[in-house]
């Protein structure tokens, strides 16, 4: 099971293995309350295109299919993810104020359908 939530909502049992999956730290989170939490940088969008997206809601649609390019071509840095995730649950942590539009929603479909 992929699931996803923000950085900031408390640790849940049904999380299992967390991660955190933006290309800069969250603001405001302490690295202490993420200790032992994996931080994949290099499985977040590019900051080109996350800087292009801006989180425009109108650019959704194209933001999905750049960074779902990216994501093909860097098979090594979401690997350890579809394996942990082989495994059992896993959460991947974003820190966007959108639920509905955010990298983390591309890269949970993304990986379910590598499985």
């Amino acid at each position: 099971m992929i699931l996803i939530k923000r950085v900031y909502e408390a640790q849940a049992r049904s999380d299992g293995k967390r991660f955190l999956v933006e290309r800069l730290w969250p603001r405001g989170v302490r690295k202490e309350t993420l200790e032992g939490v994996p931080w994949l940088k290099d499985v977040a969008p590019s900051t080109a295109l996350r800087t292009w997206f801006g989180h425009q809601v109108e650019r959704w649609d194209e933001f999905r299919k750049r960074y779902e390019e990216e994501l093909a071509a860097n098979r090594e840095a979401w690997e350890p993810l579809l394996a942990a995730s082989r495994r059992g649950a896993i959460t991947l942590l974003y820190s966007a104020h959108d639920v509905e539009h955010n990298g983390a929603l591309v890269l949970q479909d993304f990986l379910r359908r590598q499985r």
